[in-house]
Formats: C-alpha cells, sequence, structure tokens
C-alpha cells in the first residue's frame, strides 16, 4: 500500500499517514497537488490531507482543491498536534532569534513566540524547516515541528509542546480515488459535499432547509469565493447522514433543487471520539 501526504519525512502529515496505515509506503509530495495527483495516476493508493486545527482553523487552498481533484473522502482522522522548538545541537534557547516553521504551526504557537520576541518566519512544512535549520548551520535559528521531525535530523528540543492550547487537534481526511461508502449499521456517519447557491433571495436559507425538517444535523458550513467572483460564493457542508436514509435523500432533493453544482465528496464513519483531542483515534 501506498500513501502520499504534502511535506517531508517527520511532518505531521508524515505522522497520521503512518498512524492510520502502519507499515505503508509513505509518498512525501511539495503540495497538496501533487499529493492529489498521486492518487489520480494511481501513483498512491491514498492521500491523507490536512484540512482544519482546533486553534488555527482551516488550512489555506484545501477546500479549493477538493472538488477539482475529483477523489473522494472515504474517513478522517484527528491528531493531537504537540509542537517543539528544534534547534541545532549546540544551540540554546537565548541564542535563538528567527524561528521558522509552516504558517498553520506559527499560528498555534503565537504566544511563545510573542513571549520569547521571535521573529516568525513562514515556511511550506514544518519538517521542511528542520532542513532549513541542518543546511545554515546558524545557532540562531530554530524550527517549530515534531519530536519525530527532531528525531529524523538530528536536532535537538529547545522547549517541548509550545502550542498556544493543549487540546490543539488537527482534522485530516483519507482521500482516495473511488468512493469507500460503507452500509449503513446505524452508527453515526459524515458526508462532505460541496455546492453554489442560485442567486435568488433566500436561496442559502431554502438550500438548507431540507436538513431541518428531516432532522440532519449539520457539523459545518463554510463559504469562499469562487472564480475571484464577491457575488458567486460556494460551500462546503459536512451533515451526519447516509445516502441510503430517506432523510438524506428528501434533503438532497430539496439542496439540488435550490442550488448548482451539488458536488459529494464522499461518506464516512465518523470517529466515535470526533468531539473529543484525541490522538488514538
Amino acid at each position: 500500500m501506498k500513501v502520499a501526504y504534502q511535506g517531508v519525512s517527520g511532518a505531521y502529515s508524515h505522522i497520521a499517514a503512518r498512524n492510520i496505515f502502519p507499515g505503508a509506503e509513505y509518498i512525501a509530495c511539495e503540495t497538496f497537488e501533487q499529493a492529489f495527483e498521486a492518487v489520480q495516476t494511481q501513483k498512491s493508493d491514498y492521500a491523507v490531507i490536512p484540512v482544519e486545527n482546533s486553534n488555527a482553523g482551516r488550512v489555506a487552498d484545501v477546500h479549493f482543491l477538493l472538488p477539482e481533484s475529483g477523489l473522494f473522502i472515504i474517513g478522517e482522522y484527528f491528531l493531537r498536534v504537540e509542537h517543539q522548538l528544534l534547534g541545532l545541537k549546540e544551540s540554546t534557547l537565548k541564542d535563538i532569534k528567527t524561528v521558522s516553521s509552516h504558517p498553520q504551526a506559527l499560528s498555534q504557537c503565537s504566544a511563545f513566540l510573542k513571549s520569547n520576541g521571535f521573529q516568525p518566519i513562514a515556511r511550506i512544512d514544518t519538517a521542511k524547516s528542520c532542513q532549513d535549520i541542518i543546511a545554515s548551520q546558524d545557532k540562531t535559528k530554530a524550527a517549530i515541528a515534531s519530536k519525530l521531525a527532531g528525531e529524523l535530523y538530528g536536532l535537538k528540543v529547545l522547549a517541548a509542546n509550545i502550542e498556544n492550547s493543549s487540546d490543539n487537534t488537527t482534522r485530516f481526511l483519507i482521500m482516495a480515488k473511488s468512493p469507500h461508502i460503507p452500509e449503513d449499521d446505524g452508527e453515526l456517519f459524515i458526508t462532505s459535499c460541496i455546492f453554489s447557491v442560485k442567486s435568488i433571495p433566500a436561496a442559502l436559507y431554502k438550500a438548507l432547509g431540507g436538513f431541518a425538517t428531516n432532522g440532519i444535523n449539520i457539523d459545518k458550513l463554510e463559504s469562499y469565493l469562487l472564480n475571484g467572483q464577491f457575488v458567486c460564493a460556494r460551500f462546503y457542508i459536512e451533515f451526519e447522514s447516509h445516502p441510503a436514509r430517506r432523510a438524506f435523500q428528501n434533503a438532497m432533493a430539496e439542496l439540488r433543487f435550490f442550488a448548482e453544482e451539488v458536488h459529494i465528496l464522499g461518506t464516512y464513519k465518523a470517529l466515535r471520539n470526533r468531539h473529543e483531542s484525541n490522538e488514538n483515534v
């Protein structure tokens, strides 16, 4: 089995991929697009993609890429994220002036950076920042990354668990080339969908009315601009239901009547502890 992820060895996506698919072959990709392409071209069976963090919000660009990828969501995973400040073995905390990492990690550790007066530097990946530290051999530079990244690149932990919140958790989606919809066994299921509404008054209200009348809980509803048009928004929605259920069918029929470009990204079992911060899901 081959699993693609964005980043380099030691990145949190790498850790998530290892936890979900132990013993697989892991394919490091520089961008999310490349991770999606690996699955599209069957160079990889799955892609593990971060979509949101409990403290820093959604990961930029992912929602734009999901419908364009042609892939399907077949599962979710929650990873408890513990950030370490990593530096050269001869460095001390007093030596550090600049700290590099992915923008999400910098945001998740903003209080620590501010209290120490460190200058944050955004990089494409947390573990990639570790490679930069090794290449520079500069005692004044540090990186924010995982404990695994520190071990892989031979860096020292200058400060442990520096994230703003003790329940810092990132949610990942498991992407595949074909949908894998499990049978409805009465458990909790999540369906992810993207749609645009028609340009009529109260279109969004009407489009979502079917979920209320059919007793379906909506967990997430996010909007983002499409094609740079400020009057044309696309919506990403996650709701608790399964396609085999009559309530699902009724709600989707009403959504399609008032909406355009309805694109179901997948139905998958919700993790039982999805509302908790848990690294052992």
